[in-house]
């Protein structure tokens, strides 16, 4: 998506790359040992002398868990000491901070948590009716939109929403990086976001970037736009069955994070006619380069 994200122009040390979804793994399965053990969620926080409130907070992933609260736990569940060492162990990396803490100021928690799970996702899929999706956008380009058409103007935490968007960017570089399949609007490629210098090299990078095996992307004509979705959306979809699929949705006042299964299957139904209306991936690319050439 296009929002608060986009840098510093220093690399920032490595850190663990995914805590929130380490987080929801652990939450997930601290609560099935519980139910196992036919504990209530208020015997539990009798254990870790906590309220049961804590409890289901931890099993939702909303907060951190100390270790000595893990063992207590484990130890409530009837897990034999043995076998409580990976479950220490993601706690450990869940508590981790990622590496978007640095931009914490800049991020509101909605889409924090956002970045954290695409970090994780196996599969990304998203529509864009205004942009270039924000992972596959040049540094000029995400410039030019963070600065609202001033780059000339950037101030620093410009350069920091820059230098965010970058970082996220690097999933795609990952021997594991998901598959993302990308969607967007005729109308982006003749939005000259930053200019025709700009615009040049952001279409010379998007072809690039579809050359490599992890990456699709699809161009709706103008003349199906506007008829399967009414706005842009991205989903992440996730190897690990503790975490749920998830559709983002950005409005002006924050954002959605929908994961009913319900939901998950009507915005996987338009995704689906999204890529039936677009120009099929070859045929995209050559409209790409059409357009790259008509800027030359």
């Amino acid at each position: 998506m296009t929002t608060v994200d986009s840098g510093d122009h220093h690399e920032p040390p490595e850190e663990h790359p995914k805590p929130t979804a380490r987080r929801i793994v652990l939450g997930t399965q601290l609560r099935r040992l519980r139910e196992a053990a036919e504990i209530t969620r208020a015997e539990a926080a009798e254990s870790i002398r906590g309220s049961e409130s804590k409890i289901s907070r931890i099993e939702l992933a909303k907060v951190s868990i100390k270790e000595r609260d893990i063992v207590d736990l484990l130890k409530c569940y009837g897990v034999d000491e043995q076998h409580r060492e990976p479950f220490l162990d993601m706690a450990r990396e869940s508590n981790q901070p990622g590496w978007w803490n640095r931009y914490s100021d800049l991020m509101p928690d909605w889409f924090q948590d956002f970045v954290g799970l695409e970090e994780s996702a196996a599969r990304i899929q998203t529509f864009e009716l205004q942009f270039v999706p924000g992972l596959l956008q040049i540094e000029d380009y995400a410039r030019a939109i963070a600065s609202r058409g001033r780059p000339e103007l950037a101030d620093e935490d410009v350069h920091r929403r820059v230098a965010l968007r970058m970082q996220r960017q690097k999933l795609l570089n990952r021997p594991d990086a998901p598959r993302v399949w990308a969607v967007i609007d005729e109308s982006v490629l003749h939005r000259p976001i930053g200019g025709i210098r700009v615009m040049r090299a952001q279409l010379d990078h998007l072809l690039e970037m579809t050359k490599r095996s992890t990456i699709t992307l699809q161009v709706v004509p103008y003349r199906l736009s506007g008829y399967a979705a009414e706005g842009s959306f991205s989903m992440l979809r996730f190897a690990e069955p503790e975490l749920p699929n998830l559709v983002y949705v950005e409005h002006l006042a924050g954002a959605l994070h929908l994961d009913k299964p319900d939901e998950i299957e009507k915005y996987g139904r338009v995704f689906d006619r999204l890529t039936v209306d677009a120009e099929t991936p070859e045929d995209s690319r050559q409209l790409l380069q059409k357009m790259r050439a008509s800027i030359d």
